[in-house]
């Protein structure tokens, strides 16, 4: 895709890794719009980037999706790019979950990180495919090849993603759209809650090696632990798996 020039929207673009791309965008020449829930975060981040265009949204809700498209559409109708970038990480034990009385917890992760996303695609997809030069990004994650057990439904809905991205690809092939693919590994941010990945990737570094990517036209893009992670074998993915089971289950015990 090109690097400049464009209008984009980003989802959950208020902090971590979706205000990490927004800034570099703007950097980059483009125009950048960002929807997130909490409107302080969104607030913040205009006071970083005084350029950003911000919107309060909630994507777990299917009307705000729609009025998110239609408000776009509206007022930025050059938006030519897409960054599916929102998401909900929860890490429980299955056997402790209170399923019965609080599944509206859980089923929040599935609606924001697959149901929003594919919802979002293909409101974009037919209003992109009328222009010149157009993109979709989702950020799915290395644990959409690899899943982390104490993580099912994260891992579940990225790797339902991942599935959707490529079917999206094959049907947009004939059209002026890009569909491109971000997986990250763990990374710096405040993803599932504060501290819980300060063991991962540094932020800048991560998203230095996304652009990379970008620039050099790759369809799917890792890095760091993911990169390799893409391409393993099924006896390579059910050893990792494992591994990471192993080293990380004492946190759902």
């Amino acid at each position: 895709m090109k690097l400049s020039g464009n209008t984009i929207l980003i989802t959950g673009g208020g902090s971590g890794i979706g205000l990490a791309f927004a800034e570099r965008f703007i950097k980059a020449g483009n125009q950048v719009i960002v929807c997130g829930r909490r409107e302080n975060v969104l607030q913040h981040a205009k006071e970083e980037s005084p350029s950003l265009i911000t919107r309060v949204c909630d994507l777990t809700i299917e009307s705000e999706r729609t009025a998110l498209f239609d408000w776009v559409t509206a007022n930025y109708p050059e938006v030519n790019v897409l960054v599916n970038n929102a998401g909900i990480q929860q890490r429980f034990n299955v056997l402790k979950a209170d399923a019965k009385d609080n599944w509206s917890y859980f089923s929040k992760e599935i609606t924001a990180n697959i149901e929003a996303p594919v919802h979002l695609s293909m409101l974009f997809a037919p209003f992109f495919a009328a222009k010149e030069e157009a993109s979709i990004i989702s950020v799915t994650s290395g644990l959409a090849f690899t899943p982390l057990a104490i993580a099912p439904i994260y891992s579940a809905t990225k790797a339902a993603l991942h599935s959707f991205t490529i079917s999206l690809r094959h049907q947009l092939s004939a059209t002026s759209v890009e569909v491109i693919e971000v997986a990250p590994p763990a990374v710096n941010t405040d993803l599932g809650g504060p501290g819980l990945h300060t063991q991962g990737e540094p932020l800048d570094a991560f998203v230095d090696g996304i652009f990379k990517g970008l620039e050099e036209g790759k369809s799917e893009i890792g890095f760091g632990t993911s990169v390799s992670r893409l391409r393993m074998s099924r006896d390579e993915i059910d050893e990792y798996t494992e591994k990471m089971y192993t080293a990380m289950k004492n946190i759902i015990e």
